[in-house]
C-alpha cells in the first residue's frame, strides 16, 4: 500500500475534526495502532534512517499526532527544516548524515624516479571514517590481513613500525568470509584500524575483496557515527595494489573526506499534570522511531539496498507512544504528575537521540520519577512479555505483579541495548518493554502485516496501568542500583570492567555513560562522564579502539587507564575480572 505525506493543512484539519472523537476513547485501539504502523513502516518513509528525509517525515507525522492528542510542545524548535508548527515539538541533535569526497584526495607511488598516480573513485577510495591527513614518501609494508589478537595468538604486525610506514593488508580473514571464523571479529575493518594504529603505522591500505572497486562495500562511503579512524584508511583495487607493492617503492597519500552534518530530531510532547505541586514531577514514556533505511550497518539482510521497514523495530513502540498520548489526554481526571512523551531518533546508531536528551533535557531529569521505554512490542509469542529494569526501583516488582495477563520475563538490569539505558545512567528508575526478537529482525521483511495488533493493545493497557500506579503514589519511586546483567553489550569478551560506553561519534576518547557499582571500573574510581583517552600504551579515540583494547586484556592483570575528567587528566589502575 502506498502512502502520501501528511501536509500541515491535513494535520490541522485532523486536529479539528478528529480531536473531539478521540476524547471519548480511553482504551488502546488496535485499529489506530495498525494505522500508525502501516504508515511508519511503509515504503514512503524509506526505512527511517536517522538524518534522512524518511526519518524527518516520520518526525513530522509523530509531531502531528502529538498535536492531535493534545500534547503541548516542550520548547520552541528550529523551524528551518520543518514547518514552524511541527518544529515546536522537535529537539534537534547533531548527526553526520553522510560523507563525500573532498578535492584533496591523491595517491601515488614513486619508483626509481618515475611516479604512478592512481584515480580516486576508480583505483582507490578513502573509507568514510578515514582521518584527513597527508603522508609523503612513506615506506610500504605488507601486513597479511592486518589482524592482531592475543587470544588467538595471532599478530600480523610482528616488527617495529613508524608513522612514515603504510601497511597494506588483505580484506577479510585467513579463513575467508566464514561468519563463524575464529577471526571474524578481529577481521572487522574497525578492529583492523585499531590494530594498525596500535602497531604504529601512519596509514592503512586495504586490498579490495571484489574484482572491481565499485563492487566492494568498503568503497561505499558509509559513515557509522563512531568517530574517525585516527589515521588515513583507504581501500585499493587489486590492480592498484599489485602496482603499489611491486619493487622498491615509496607512497604519497592525501585523504580528504567531507562529513556532512545534518539535523536529527527527537520529538517531545508534554501533557501537564493536574496537581499544583506534583505536576512539577514527570514520568517519561519513550520509544525510538528510527530504523536502518536501506540496510548497511546493522542490517542482517543477505543483500543491501532494500527498504528495511522496521514495523516491529520500532514502529510498534512509536505507535504505542502515540496511542498512549491519546489515551492519557482523554482520561478524566487527568494524572497528577506531568507526562512527557519522547520519540527518539538515532537509537540504531548507538542511542544517540536519548543520550543527547539526557544531557540536554527539556524537563529537569532531577524531577523525573520514571522512564518507561517500549522497543519492539508488536510480535508477542505465547503471551511472553519481557520487562527490563525491574531492579531500578524498590516498588517495581509490586507494581508489575498486579498484572496477570502475560507470562512475564523479568530482568533486573537498567542498562541494555535501547534508550532506557541513557536514563538509567543518570539514576532514573526505568522499565523496558520488549516482546523478543524474531527472524525478521533488522531485515526488509519486518513489515506491518506481521504485527499482532490486539496483543500490542493489551501491552499498552498494562503500560498505562503502571503509569497510573506510579502517578497515584504520594511519593516518587525509590531508585535502586539494579543487579547487573553482565551479558548485555559485551560482545563475548573474556574480561569484565563494568563500564557503559557512549556510542556516539567521538574522535577524542571514549565517553563513559555509566559505571556499574562494585565493578572493577568503579573500584578503580572511574565515573560516569569520564573520557578514556589511553589504555596502557594504546590511544583510545572511539568505541572501537576501546573494544579492541578490551579484547586484548587478561583477567587479574592491572592496566593503566588515562582519563579526562573535566579539564583534568587522571591516571587510574584497573584490574579486569574474568567474565562469568
Amino acid at each position: 500500500m502506498k502512502y502520501k505525506k501528511f501536509s500541515i493543512v491535513t494535520i490541522a484539519i485532523l486536529v479539528t475534526t478528529v480531536g473531539i472523537c478521540a476524547q471519548q476513547a480511553v482504551e488502546p485501539s488496535a485499529e489506530r495502532l495498525q494505522q500508525h504502523i502501516s504508515y511508519l513502516a511503509s515504503d514512503a518513509l524509506n526505512g527511517r534512517r536517522t538524518g534522512t528525509a524518511g526519518a524527518n517525515d516520520a518526525a513530522r507525522y509523530i509531531a502531528g499526532e502529538f498535536a492531535r492528542a493534545g500534547l503541548r510542545p516542550a520548547k520552541v524548535g528550529d523551524s528551518r527544516k520543518l514547518s514552524a508548527t511541527m518544529a515546536r515539538y522537535l529537539q534537534t541533535f547533531p548527526y553526520v548524515g553522510g560523507v563525500e569526497l573532498g578535492k584533496g584526495n591523491t595517491l601515488s607511488v614513486r619508483n626509481a624516479g618515475s611516479v604512478t598516480s592512481f584515480r580516486v573513485g576508480e583505483d582507490w577510495m578513502p573509507l568514510a571514517f578515514s582521518s584527513n591527513q597527508k603522508i609523503e614518501n612513506a615506506e610500504i609494508v605488507f601486513a597479511g590481513y592486518g589482524i592482531t589478537s592475543t587470544e588467538l595468538n595471532h599478530n600480523d604486525y610482528n616488527h617495529t613500525y613508524t608513522k612514515n610506514q603504510v601497511a597494506v593488508v588483505n580484506a577479510g580473514t585467513p579463513e575467508g568470509d566464514n561468519p563463524h571464523s575464529r577471526f571474524a571479529r578481529a577481521g572487522e575493518v574497525r578492529f583492523k584500524v585499531a590494530a594498525a594504529r596500535n602497531a604504529g603505522v601512519g596509514a592503512l591500505l586495504i586490498i579490495a575483496s571484489e574484482k572491481t572497486l565499485k563492487d566492494d562495500r568498503l568503497s561505499y562511503l558509509r559513515y557509522d557515527n563512531a568517530g574517525e579512524a585516527g589515521i588515513p584508511v583507504i581501500v585499493v583495487s587489486r590492480d592498484a595494489a599489485s602496482q603499489i607493492q611491486a619493487g622498491e617503492r615509496t607512497l604519497t597519500l592525501s585523504t580528504d573526506v567531507v562529513r556532512n552534518e545534518v539535523p536529527a530530531y527527537n520529538v517531545v510532547g508534554v501533557l501537564e499534570g493536574s496537581d499544583p505541586i506534583l505536576k512539577n514531577e514527570n514520568i517519561i514514556i519513550g520509544a525510538h522511531y528510527d530504523h536502518l533505511g536501506r540496510g548497511g550497518e546493522g542490517s542482517l539482510a543477505p543483500r543491501s539496498g532494500e527498504i528495511h521497514h522496521g514495523a516491529d523495530d520500532n514502529a510498534s513502540g512509536t505507535a504505542g507512544l502515540i496511542e498512549l498520548a491519546r489515551l492519557f489526554n482523554a482520561q478524566r481526571p487527568r494524572l497528577k504528575r506531568t507526562l512527557v512523551f519522547i520519540a527518539f531518533s538515532g537509537e540504531e546508531e548507538g542511542l544517540l537521540g536519548s543520550n543527547y536528551y539526557v544531557n540536554n533535557p527539556l524537563v529537569p531529569l532531577a524531577n523525573t520519577v520514571a522512564m518507561i521505554n517500549m522497543d519492539m512490542i508488536g510480535r508477542m509469542k505465547d503471551r511472553k512479555l519481557v520487562i527490563g529494569g525491574v531492579g531500578t526501583a524498590q516498588e517495581w516488582r509490586d507494581i508489575i505483579a498486579k498484572d496477570k495477563s502475560f507470562e512475564l520475563i523479568l530482568n533486573e538490569d537498567g542498562f541494555g541495548p535501547s534508550d532506557h539505558s541513557s536514563f538509567y545512567g543518570k539514576h532514573v528508575p526505568v522499565l523496558f518493554f520488549w516482546t523478543g526478537t524474531h527472524s525478521d529482525y533488522h531485515k526488509p521483511s519486518d513489515t506491518f502485516d506481521k504485527i499482532n495488533y490486539a496483543d500490542e493493545a493489551r501491552i499498552l493497557g498494562m503500560v498505562a496501568r503502571i503509569v497510573r500506579d506510579v502517578d497515584g503514589a504520594d511519593k516518587r519511586l525509590t531508585y535502586t542500583t539494579a543487579k547487573s546483567d553482565s551479558t548485555a553489550r559485551t560482545g563475548g569478551f573474556r574480561v569484565y570492567l563494568g563500564t557503559i560506553p557512549n556510542y556516539a561519534d567521538s574522535s577524542d576518547g571514549l565517553l563513559i555513560d555509566g559505571v556499574r557499582d562494585e565493578s572493577p571500573a568503579a573500584k578503580a574510581g572511574l565515573k560516569a562522564g569520564d573520557r578514556i583517552v589511553k589504555i596502557a600504551n594504546r590511544d583510545i579515540k572511539n568505541v572501537y579502539d576501546y573494544t579492541y583494547a578490551l579484547g586484548e586484556m587478561k583477567a587479574g592483570q592491572e592496566y593503566v587507564f588515562e582519563v579526562m575528567r573535566g579539564g583534568e587528566r587522571l591516571t587510574l589502575k584497573i584490574t579486569p575480572e574474568a567474565r562469568k
